[in-house]
């Protein structure tokens, strides 16, 4: 007897088939095809979750196969698959079953089917792998307004699968909805609340527009972590294909998301590399997918070791990371907006107006180097910040949703662009130019400006894709000699000033 049912690695699916079959020998029931601890003690779980259901599997020989033989399984999903072949080797089960339906699940004692990690990307791969029915444990978590095109049969127990599978009626199904995604949640937070930093919240909408990196540095005190706190209120909302890849990720990493924001991570600076980048001897996603579609905000990014920090480079690249491990090899997305704080030396005052700084040259250019060289290139803005003076009156400003109106304008007029849902800071650069080729004396000025601070060809694209989506902002077809400027002044802000200081001995 052979049932279906999906393997996990990673995100990516696989169909795992489940065959059952009676041999003559001492009663025992042996489960082969590379299955890991958890699967191994399914053979428990399955024999008296079968002896609450009726049936007495111990008096044969029974052997389970998981195919395909080379792949680790390692999950107890494969559960119900196992119980509904043994039933059907034994003849509780006489319907046949077809090859297009697939069984998830994990089964207690007493025959109750419970959901596991990894629910809800298993679902969305056996819609890809072809399976034209699921049957699955129940769980509120799942956005089920978005798997109407699935056709899950959501059962709580063994006995529940037999009687649908005999025909009749399910206690669940997807033409009655049990739960949905909640809007995003209410914040206290509003750009309105803070004081100054209006070159900062511009900079801030244009990250937000392009989905560009940021790092701040200021003097403690001055308003990075607020600032870096309050940047979600102006993301737009997740759409139904990014809010399931981020629910997926959550559910294999065990922590629980059910609202559309954007994901906000934000890591201690003691963190490992393996929570910041995912791992263990399963491999499971890290910090960084975990902001998969939001924002990771490192708050004292010199504080963070340089090795975990350089593990930045691959994900922030490509858009994804790469975990290899003996038993196998997982990929898992990590699009995400960068969001740095840290001070500008290790006193925290160099570069100040009212405090001064003790720190010695030599102590501050080692303080910056905690931060490599390839980590600030795949940085899009630099910003300096200073203290703000309450005691000034100061003007009122825009709230958050107001700039997020804009912000759901620019990323709409480069979706439209592309003809897809991708923006300026993602976008590959051949089709960027193609779609916003460069005048020639935008190059030569691009050219001089890379010549004079010495700028890589990264931080050279980098400048172009800030132009892009300073023009978006401004709603023009064209990158104009305004938005090329803004875009140098994002990255020159900090070497412009500080660097010069730190020459003349400061």
């Amino acid at each position: 007897m052979k049932v279906c049912s999906i393997g996990l690695r990673g995100m990516e699916g696989y169909r795992v088939q489940v065959e059952v079959k009676e041999l003559p020998g001492m009663p025992s029931v042996a489960i082969v095809g590379l299955a890991d601890t958890s699967v191994k003690e399914a053979r428990e779980r399955v024999i008296a979750a079968l002896h609450a259901f009726g049936c007495d599997v111990m008096n044969q020989k029974l052997v389970i196969h998981l195919s395909p033989p080379e792949r680790k399984k390692q999950s107890p999903m494969f559960d119900l698959a196992m119980a509904i072949g043994i039933l059907k080797v034994k003849g509780k089960l006489e319907q046949p079953i077809p090859s297009h339906i697939a069984f998830l699940g994990s089964l207690s004692l007493d025959g109750t089917i419970q959901p596991v990690d990894g629910m809800l990307p298993a679902i969305l791969a056996a819609k890809k792998l072809g399976f034209q029915q699921v049957y699955a444990p129940y769980d509120p978590a799942f956005p089920f307004q978005y798997l109407q095109h699935i056709d899950c049969v959501f059962v709580q127990t063994l006995d529940q699968v037999v009687q649908y599978l005999q025909g009749q009626q399910v206690l669940f199904s997807m033409s009655q909805p049990l739960s949905d995604v909640h809007p995003p949640q209410k914040t206290h937070r509003d750009f309105e609340h803070i004081i100054g930093h209006e070159y900062a919240k511009y900079a801030l909408e244009v990250a937000a527009a392009g989905e560009h990196n940021v790092l701040m540095i200021g003097p403690p005190g001055c308003g990075k972590s607020l600032l870096a706190e309050t940047f979600p209120t102006i993301l737009p909302c997740l759409s139904h294909e990014a809010q399931l890849e981020v629910l997926s990720l959550y559910q294999l990493a065990g922590e629980v998301k059910n609202d559309s924001s954007p994901p906000f991570r934000h890591p201690h600076h003691s963190a490992s590399s393996v929570a910041l980048i995912g791992g263990g001897t399963q491999p499971k996603p890290g910090e960084v997918s975990l902001a998969h579609r939001g924002v990771l905000f490192l708050d004292e990014m010199a504080e963070f070791t340089k090795k975990t920090l350089d593990m930045l480079r691959q994900p922030l690249e490509t858009g994804k990371v790469t975990i290899s491990r003996v038993s196998s090899t997982v990929t898992y997305p990590a699009h995400f907006i960068l969001i740095g704080a840290m001070n500008p030396c290790p006193c925290g005052y160099f570069g100040s107006k009212k405090r001064y700084c003790i720190c010695s040259p030599k102590q501050i250019q080692a303080y910056r180097q905690r931060i490599s060289g390839p980590i600030y290139d795949r940085i899009d803005i630099l910003l300096s910040l200073e203290a703000v003076d309450l005691t000034e009156k100061q003007k009122q400003t825009e709230c958050s949703e107001t700039i997020r109106s804009r912000v759901e304008a620019a990323r709409f007029k480069q979706y439209e662009r592309y003809g897809e849902e991708i923006t300026n800071g993602r976008v590959p650069i051949d089709v960027l130019l193609a779609k916003s080729p460069l005048t020639k004396r935008h190059q030569q000025l691009l050219q001089h400006w890379a010549a004079t601070y010495d700028w890589s060809n990264r931080v050279q694209t980098k400048i172009i894709r800030l132009a892009r989506t300073i023009a978006d902002l401004a709603k023009t077809d064209d990158i104009t000699d305004e938005a090329l400027w803004k875009a140098i002044a994002f990255r020159r802000i900090k070497e412009g000033r500080q660097e010069r200081n730190m020459k003349r001995g400061f």
